[in-house]
């Protein structure tokens, strides 16, 4: 399933309509999956319409379909089973600026097991966890520019003279918390990140007020430089 940036738009979009968005509603209210009957009579509407709506929120992936026989009778005469909608194990985030607190969640919590395990401190865990989630994200890249996969995860990058500055923290609510815990998994997962690719960049902290506190510097350039 598509999980680009366009298609969790439209998935939301989809929810602008009046109808279609009192079918979802009803369904996800359901404690069992829905037939296009029971929708169409629930909310009064044509069997057609709820229909042609039902479809459109299965094709977003907000809905998900399933068949049952509600007769109970089974074998030849049995008839067809009914298609039924429930809601669909899709999760779609939008924020503006993007945010990534999903991924902050999983290796905050996988660093804590981490800990708790084999004893080391738990910032070293989330800073080996964070490395390996940039490492796995350069492997996945498939090639792409920088650029492109920084902007793919949140970063916002903005090239220049100095290197490239990155205009948004993906971690940003959590960062103004802990900035320290922070600003230390940004820049081991953007260490990771360059690592895997055949660039001459190095992350480091350069905290700027309005910007994610890691720049991705030219390798080698000097602390006076960047």
């Amino acid at each position: 399933m598509d999980t680009s940036w366009d298609a969790r738009v439209q998935a939301v979009a989809a929810l602008e309509e009046p109808t279609r968005r009192r079918l979802y509603e009803y369904v996800v209210g359901r404690p069992e999956p829905v037939s296009r009957d029971d929708a169409a009579n629930a909310l009064g509407l044509p069997r057609t319409t709820a229909a042609f709506h039902l479809d459109k929120l299965t094709e977003e992936g907000l809905l998900a379909t399933c068949y049952e026989r509600r007769t109970g009778r089974t074998g030849p005469g049995a008839g067809r089973p009914a298609k039924l909608y429930h809601r669909s194990d899709r999760e779609i985030e939008i924020s503006l600026p993007e945010r990534q607190y999903a991924v902050a969640g999983r290796l905050l919590a996988a660093a804590v097991e981490d800990a708790e395990t084999t004893g080391s401190s738990p910032r070293d865990a989330v800073n080996r966890r964070a490395r390996e989630y940039g490492e796995a994200l350069g492997r996945a890249a498939g090639g792409a520019p920088l650029t492109e996969i920084l902007a793919a995860h949140g970063f916002e990058p903005r090239p220049d003279k100095d290197g490239i500055a990155l205009a948004n923290c993906p971690f940003q609510r959590i960062a103004r918390e802990q900035p320290q815990l922070v600003c230390g998994m940004n820049l081991h997962l953007l260490a990771g990140l360059v690592s895997t690719l055949d660039i001459p960049y190095e992350a480091r902290l350069v905290p700027t007020p309005g910007h994610c506190c890691v720049r991705l510097v030219p390798a080698g350039l000097s602390s006076a430089g960047g």
